[in-house]
Formats: C-alpha cells, structure tokens, sequence
C-alpha cells in the first residue's frame, strides 16, 4: 500500500514538473512574440507604412526592456531540450554557453536603455532601431534555431 502512495505522489510530482516546464515555455514563447509585435510596429513607422508615434516607441521600448529582465530566467535548465511550439526552438548554446548568453542579453539591456533615452522621433528612431535590431538579430543567430 505504501508503494502505491509513493510511486502516485511521485507520479503526480513528475506531472506537475512537466506541466511548469510547458508554463515556462509558453511565458518564453509569449515574450519573444511581443518582442516581434513591438519590432514591427517600429519598423512600419521606419518604412512610412505607420505614422510616428511616441507612446507606441515608449511601450515597445518598455517591452523589450522588460525582456532584458526577464530574459536571464526564462530559459532555465529543466527546459533545455524541450520541444517547442512554433518555427523556432531554443539551441543547446544558451546552457552550454551561459556567460556568452548572458553577455548578449546585457548588451541588449544597454542598448535598450541607451535608446530610450534617444528616440524622440522618425529620424531617432530609424538611427536607432537597426541597433537594437542587431542585438537581437545577434542572439538569434547564435541562441535560437530555425525548426525544419
């Protein structure tokens, strides 16, 4: 009887496990999908496609900065080789290459902040949204691989 107590509890442990990693994912995935919204709704004001707008250039801007926050924990181990929804998964790199992830993400972190301090208009923002673009190009390139 006790057997079966302990092999349910560790059971419904394991489930539980399994559930908080996909919870993980799924906040991961949320996160970079805002990052792409944000990306493109300064890349249409860039292309004339949308008219410049600040308070749309403050909330993308205070979006990625969040990111860079967020960013050191949402890829923790126990999500290292899960599958993921989508085009993309995260590469094997971000664990085995810690202190060069950690460097990229800094570096987002300050060319973020450097941005918001500068972008004040269509001609700040098309001067600065290719180096933030960059910076997450150069992540990507390196810590995100393309499924198929």
């Amino acid at each position: 009887m006790k057997r079966i107590v302990v092999v349910a509890a560790v059971l419904a442990f394991s489930a539980g496990a399994v559930v908080a990693q996909q919870d993980q994912i799924k906040q991961t995935q949320s996160q970079m999908k805002d990052n792409g919204k944000n990306a493109g709704a300064l890349a249409a004001m860039v292309k004339g496609e949308k008219p410049y707008d600040q308070a749309t250039v403050d909330a993308a801007l205070a979006q990625f900065e969040d990111t860079a926050k967020k960013l050191p924990t949402l890829f923790p181990e126990s999500t290292k080789g899960l599958k993921l929804d989508g085009d993309y998964s995260a590469s094997p790199k971000i664990w085995e290459d810690k202190a060069g992830f950690e460097q990229h993400i800094a570096s987002f972190a300050k060319v973020v902040g450097d941005s918001k301090g500068k972008i004040r208009d269509l001609e700040t923002l098309k001067a600065e949204l290719p180096v933030i673009g960059k910076q997450c190009g150069g992540c990507h390139e390196t810590y995100r691989v393309k499924k198929g």
